[in-house]
């Protein structure tokens, strides 16, 4: 077999681009995954026992279900209730949504590994309640959560390869195109794969040193 990269490597910035769509998925449901995760974390440790089985309950829900199926019921049976999406926003919802969950338990991780030892010894000092928060909870609970967030995040990127399903144009989307086109679809997912092992290297070096310099949580890149 002969293979012909160069149709393909013409084709870079198209691609790019689609990497570029990929990464904004991400980010976009990453980011407010994270605000539905810390609205669910506080209902459980500070709201009524109702408000904890509903945010259970979302949660073995949403971590249950495969996320091409929640973002399938936004994208198909929504419409019958006169709703329509478009494919970005079905997705970025379907994504949202099931990020949401699997933050949630993340951070519920962090906060129950705070030692109340820690908290109690702030307010024999005097520390206020946002102080405790400040300088005790937040260090800690950042840098023990930080890991497996930045694992979430990569997880997420790469799981932008179905909004393809829906119509995006994300990378993965961009390269069924090309390899329409031209005929070289092993070269195109080539080329993809590739790609998409620089985003995650990117995106991974970013978050090591965003962790390392804020958080002071020792990632590694490799």
């Amino acid at each position: 077999m002969t293979l012909n990269f160069a149709p393909i490597l013409n084709q870079l910035p198209y691609l790019a681009g689609g990497a570029w769509i990929s990464l904004q998925l991400a980010v976009l449901a990453f980011a407010l995954g994270m605000v539905i995760a810390m609205f669910c974390t506080s209902l459980l440790r500070y709201g009524p026992p109702l408000a904890g089985k509903l945010v259970n309950g979302y949660v073995v829900f949403a971590t249950n279900t495969p996320q091409l199926i929640q973002i399938y019921f936004l994208f198909f049976a929504l419409p019958e209730a006169g709703i329509l999406l478009s494919p970005f926003n079905a997705v970025l919802i379907g994504a949202t949504f099931n990020a949401g969950a699997y933050l949630c338990d993340i951070q519920r991780a962090g906060f129950d590994s705070v030692r109340q030892r820690e908290v109690e010894a702030a307010e024999v000092l005097g520390f206020s309640r946002l102080q405790i928060i400040r300088y005790v909870i937040l260090p800690h609970v950042m840098k023990v959560m930080f890991r497996p967030l930045s694992n979430q995040f990569i997880v997420m990127t790469l799981g932008t390869s179905m909004a393809s399903m829906f119509g995006v144009e994300e990378l993965t989307g961009r390269t069924y195109n090309l390899s329409s086109e031209t005929y070289l679809s092993v070269e195109s997912f080539s080329v993809a794969a590739v790609l998409y092992i620089i985003l995650t290297l990117i995106a991974t070096f970013a978050l090591a040193v965003i962790g390392r310099y804020l958080f002071r949580a020792r990632t590694e890149v490799f």
